[in-house]
């Protein structure tokens, strides 16, 4: 019988044991997580396996959508947007928010995205 990866961590270039020292959180140590990169991978995921016991969030997702666009403007999606994509999903299939924990390193979009899930889980 194969493990589902049950943890789910967005980050366009880190891996999971990399946000160990600055967080010092020890789930950051195992060994279970599954990593997506952008936010098409992350609803993909979401949407094909269901939600995770647990989703880890970096909010700079990279430059990956400024090419896409063929535009000279950035459409960057960032993961602010795959948290309000989680919050509508969870609303429309009512379901609990899973646990969340954002190891970003840029201090405004982590509290950004912290805010919006913590809102959310009070209603």
């Amino acid at each position: 019988m194969r493990m589902t990866k049950r943890l789910l961590f967005l980050d366009d270039i880190r891996y999971p044991i990399e946000a160990y020292p600055y967080t010092k959180q020890d789930v950051f140590l195992r060994n279970d997580w599954y990593i997506v990169r952008n936010y098409e991978q992350f609803i993909k995921r979401i949407l094909e396996k269901g939600l995770p016991e647990m989703i880890s969030f970096d909010h700079d997702l990279g430059d990956e959508y400024c090419a896409k666009s063929g535009s000279h403007e950035c459409i960057e999606k960032t993961g602010y947007d795959c948290a309000k994509w989680l919050i509508e999903y969870c609303m429309d299939n009512l379901l609990p928010l899973p646990k969340f924990y954002c190891h970003s390193m840029n201090p405004v979009g982590k509290m950004n995205i912290e805010s919006l899930l913590k809102n959310f889980k009070k209603l």
